[in-house]
């Protein structure tokens, strides 16, 4: 079975479930994570809260909090995948120009609303023509969202402009 990608739309529950060693983590994130050691708040409220809205309870913002649980379970986050590329192209590509760029999708709102993006993401990019560019903005490095575009063979260019923001661009 393929463990867990930690992503802001995980939900407590299934994170618990697939790590359980990530109950520490929590609880030592934020003062509030202590009530999931309370057994009927963790077969209830666990199922439907997901990392973003309990980064919200925490007070904690979600990429920090994303980034520190898939840290501790060896995943990639932005700050190891600069030593850990996975095939991401770090790079300016050769057919990569800006004027090309058409849409942009500001995906930390949905992010935040506990969406996941990777959906429509991929329809604005089945409705790019030729060497037309889609732009993403993210608030971290949305790796379920690039390695769904390398298994459809998309070319893809990640900018990483700070700790916090990630622009991505894709192209057929």
């Amino acid at each position: 079975m393929e463990k867990l990608i930690i992503t802001p739309k995980t939900k407590i529950f299934d994170l618990l479930e697939a790590y359980p060693q990530l109950e520490d983590v929590l609880i030592g994130s934020a003062p509030q994570f202590k009530k999931l050691q309370n057994p009927v708040l963790r077969k209830t409220i666990t199922k439907i809260t997901n990392l973003s809205q309990a980064s919200t309870i925490g007070g904690l913002k979600v990429e920090e909090l994303v980034n520190k649980l898939r840290a501790a379970v060896g995943q990639s986050t932005a700050e190891t995948l600069d030593t850990e590329q996975r095939n991401y192209i770090l790079e300016k590509p050769a057919w990569f120009n800006e004027s090309r760029i058409v849409n942009t999708i500001d995906i930390r709102d949905m992010l935040h609303a506990g969406e996941q993006p990777v959906y429509e993401v991929l329809s604005a990019i089945k409705k790019l023509n030729g060497e037309e560019i889609l732009k993403v903005v993210a608030p971290f490095i949305p790796a379920p969202l690039i390695d769904k575009s390398l298994s459809l063979n998309l070319k893809h260019w990640l900018d990483k402009k700070s700790e916090e923001d990630y622009w991505i661009f894709f192209s057929k």
